[in-house]
C-alpha cells in the first residue's frame, strides 16, 4: 500500500523497505504479522536513502501533493503541525518549533521528522526550503540548520 499509494509517486527508490522489529510479530485470528513500529533505529522501521527521505519531506511540504495529485489529504498534513496537549513540540509524527524550543536558529514555522542517529526531514516553509540530513551529530543541527538558512538569506 505505502509502495503504490506513495513511494512510487513520488519516485522514490525500489530500495526502501519496512522491516519489523525481531520481537514485533504478534498473532491476530490465527495469523503471525509484524506489529508496526516507530521509526527505523535498533533494527526495525522504515529504511530509506536520505534523497527518499527529502522527496517524502517535499510531499509534506507541499500539503500531501505530488505534481498533479494528492497522495494524502491535505487535512492529515495540516493535522501533523497541530501541537499535540501533551507536548506542544509535537504534532502528528512532527517534531515543531513552538516558541523555537527545538532549533532556536531556525523560524518558529519550521517542523521535522526526526529519527535515531539524529537522522531528520526539515520543513521550513519560510524560507522554502526541505533538507535531508542523516547521522548527523544531534549537538549540530541546530547550527547546520543556520548555515542552511544564512546561505539563503543572503
Amino acid at each position: 500500500m505505502l509502495r503504490n499509494a506513495v513511494m512510487d509517486p513520488i519516485g522514490a527508490a525500489t530500495t526502501w523497505e519496512w522491516q519489523p522489529y525481531p520481537n514485533s510479530w504478534v498473532e491476530i485470528d490465527g495469523l503471525r504479522m509484524p506489529s508496526v513500529p516507530g521509526g527505523s533505529h535498533w533494527g526495525g522501521g522504515l529504511w530509506m536513502s536520505t534523497r527518499d527521505h527529502a522527496r517524502f519531506g517535499l510531499l509534506i511540504y507541499g500539503g500531501g501533493r505530488w505534481g498533479d495529485h494528492q497522495l494524502l489529504p491535505e487535512s492529515w498534513v495540516a493535522e501533523m503541525r497541530r501541537p499535540c496537549a501533551v507536548n506542544p513540540q509535537y504534532g502528528l509524527l512532527c517534531w515543531l518549533n513552538t516558541g523555537r524550543a527545538l532549533f532556536k536558529s531556525a523560524p518558529e514555522s519550521s517542523y521535522a521528522a526526526r529519527g535515531a542517529g539524529s537522522n531528520l526531514i526539515w520543513i521550513d516553509p519560510e524560507h522554502d526550503l526541505v533538507a535531508g540530513v542523516r547521522w548527523i551529530d544531534a549537538a549540530s543541527v541546530d547550527g547546520f540548520l543556520k548555515l542552511v538558512i544564512e546561505s539563503v538569506d543572503r
